[in-house]
């Protein structure tokens, strides 16, 4: 879908609220990816699909939950968040107190972020449309985070790329994936390039089917 037929897509006034000890939060969407069957549904509908960008995907929602548990270790970290859609673990980190930039391609999406920040009392996030196959950020960032971002292979390169030249030396990136195999296939050449790659499991969704969400911490290797 090009960038002017995505601005011309409606978001239906739908809200996802997310509440974590003191904290609540809560974010706008055209829908929320709550299932397996949710998903093959959004990406069966051959007319009206909204951008993926404006949908609330499980791993956004996971993604969220593991920052949170990160409060403590967030606070003056600067942070930039690829793919943003709507926003939610950026805002989750800005909450706690870090230094946030999120992005994303599609000008849409990038709108509804930028609203959900706002209406989260998140005035500090810096908001950037970003091509990652043209990407110009020359910043370091502490953390670099995901939300099911790996699963387009030709994307790949231009995410390695990224995460080499914008990884703060002792920074980490955070990928939440629910385990797509060419997400998979990414890590393990990563891995295998000298990458460490810890893994927390989450459960997102429907109680009776919930959906298994990873949450992958990447280490760039030590340079001599």
């Amino acid at each position: 879908m090009s960038r002017g037929a995505a601005r011309d897509f409606v978001v239906e006034p739908q809200e996802y609220h997310l509440r974590l000890d003191d904290h609540a939060w809560k974010v706008r969407h055209s829908g929320a990816i709550l299932s397996f069957l949710d998903e093959q549904r959004l990406l069966g509908m051959e007319k009206g699909r909204p951008p993926y960008g404006v949908t609330l995907w499980p791993s956004a929602i996971a993604l969220a939950h593991d920052l949170a548990a990160r409060a403590t270790m967030l606070r003056g970290r600067r942070v930039l968040e690829l793919g943003a859609g709507t926003g939610l673990p950026g805002i989750v980190a800005a909450t706690f107190g870090a230094h946030v930039a999120q992005t994303d391609y599609n000008e849409q999406a990038l709108e509804l972020c930028r609203l959900n920040g706002a209406a989260n009392g998140c005035s500090a996030i810096e908001y950037r449309v970003a091509d990652w196959a043209a990407w110009s950020d020359t910043t370091s960032y502490d953390l670099v985070l995901g939300a099911d971002v790996l699963y387009a292979e030709r994307q790949h390169p231009h995410l390695r790329r990224i995460f080499e030249s914008n990884l703060a030396p002792g920074g980490s990136v955070l990928l939440a994936d629910p385990f797509r195999s060419a997400s998979i296939r990414m890590l393990e050449r990563l891995e295998s390039d000298g990458w460490n790659i810890a893994l927390s499991k989450w459960s997102v969704g429907e109680d009776v089917a919930p959906r298994p969400i990873g949450v992958f911490e990447l280490s760039a290797p030590t340079r001599d």
